[in-house]
């Protein structure tokens, strides 16, 4: 596998509309070829591989410093997948468009029982990626590719307003052991920060104490907490030595503690997906675990990968037209005449999967 790093900057700007429509039509072809060749779970591995979905979007002559490469390339091929009906489907998308999500995923012609764990797939995704790793990137977009067979890959970005910086999560259902513990195929980023990450490994005792504490009467942990107007040592030294930190008793919901505590979760990854627990609940659980248990908090940012996004600005040059559409021809034609039994033109895409080992 090939890896690499890529920094580049935040800009602002739309796709043009011609451009957006030729990015569908050269993907029509490619996506044909590629489920042709190497089927839909391949097609899957490939989309969640932060090298490949970047390649991608670039070969469809978007902006090579491109921070709608994850909004725009998912945009691209949800409406020509959807169009295809190759077996890889496409729901979700940017901003209200993600919360359709489970709608979309609900009119595909799977089981009622795929459908439901795909559901669930989609939303607890969303809330791992949200309260679990905490690293103060907010989610606005959310992809989420199944096929047939029920399998998936998700590639969800966050925003961070005060730094201007994206980051992209790529998760494969293959590879996925553990929803709650370290089930990313990548995160993405140009920036690494101080991150609550409760999917870490080292947090195994948190999760296991906090589930304890909220099976327990959490008012009896009330006592722990800062209360209104109460100055910690972070005020008094700043951070400059590494001190506790504190939950504080306005941060937290008490009323939704009690319900929870009724409903006494027998996994912590049920705890998770129930709803109205957030980062705030989860984060003031797990700084409790330590506070009394002494159960290792792991705050390392779980980047893996570093690539953020930039600008639509014609770098490294403008979009040749004619290129663009021979290229779509020559793919067409290759599409055409392999399923007549001539593949010796589809037989380049075998040649670069070599080189990149994808």
């Amino acid at each position: 596998m090939r890896t690499g790093i890529t920094t580049l900057t935040l800009d602002t700007g739309k796709i043009p509309k011609w451009l957006f429509e030729k990015m569908v039509k050269l993907a029509i072809p490619i996506n044909e070829a590629l489920i042709d060749e190497y089927g839909e779970n391949e097609y899957l591995r490939r989309i969640s591989n932060p090298l490949f979905f970047q390649s991608f979007i670039n070969v469809l002559a978007f902006d090579w410093n491109s921070s709608g490469s994850t909004t725009v390339l998912t945009a691209v091929l949800k409406e020509s997948l959807n169009k295809q009906r190759l077996g890889v489907y496409v729901a979700g998308g940017k901003g209200r468009v993600s919360r359709k999500t489970p709608l979309e995923i609900e009119k595909s012609n799977l089981s009622t029982i795929k459908i439901k764990k795909l559901k669930y797939a989609s939303r607890i995704s969303a809330k791992v990626d949200s309260n679990l790793v905490q690293d103060n990137y907010i989610l606005y977009h959310h992809s989420f590719f199944f096929n047939e067979k029920g399998r998936y890959a998700i590639i969800q970005q966050g925003m961070n307003t005060e730094i201007s910086t994206a980051r992209r999560y790529h998760w494969l259902s293959e590879e996925i052991k553990d929803k709650i513990v370290e089930p990313h195929k990548a995160i993405c980023c140009n920036s690494r920060n101080k991150t609550l990450n409760l999917t870490s490994k080292k947090c195994k005792d948190v999760r296991k104490v906090s589930l304890d504490l909220i099976r327990d009467n959490p008012m009896s942990l009330r006592k722990y907490f800062l209360k209104k107007g109460q100055i910690s040592l972070n005020d008094y030294i700043g951070k400059k030595i590494k001190i506790l930190n504190l939950p504080r008793d306005n941060e937290i919901n008490w009323d939704k503690l009690k319900e929870i505590y009724d409903i006494q979760p027998r996994k912590y990854e049920e705890l998770v997906a129930l709803k109205g627990v957030g980062a705030k609940t989860l984060r003031a659980l797990a700084l409790i675990s330590q506070l009394i248990y002494g159960a290792e908090i792991d705050w390392k940012d779980p980047v893996k990968f570093s690539f953020a996004h930039g600008g639509k600005d014609g770098v490294p040059y403008p979009v040749d037209k004619r290129v663009y559409k021979e290229s779509i021809d020559i793919m067409k034609n290759a599409v055409k005449e392999a399923k007549i039994g001539n593949k010796e033109k589809l037989k380049t895409l075998k040649r670069i999967k070599s080189l990149y080992n994808f």
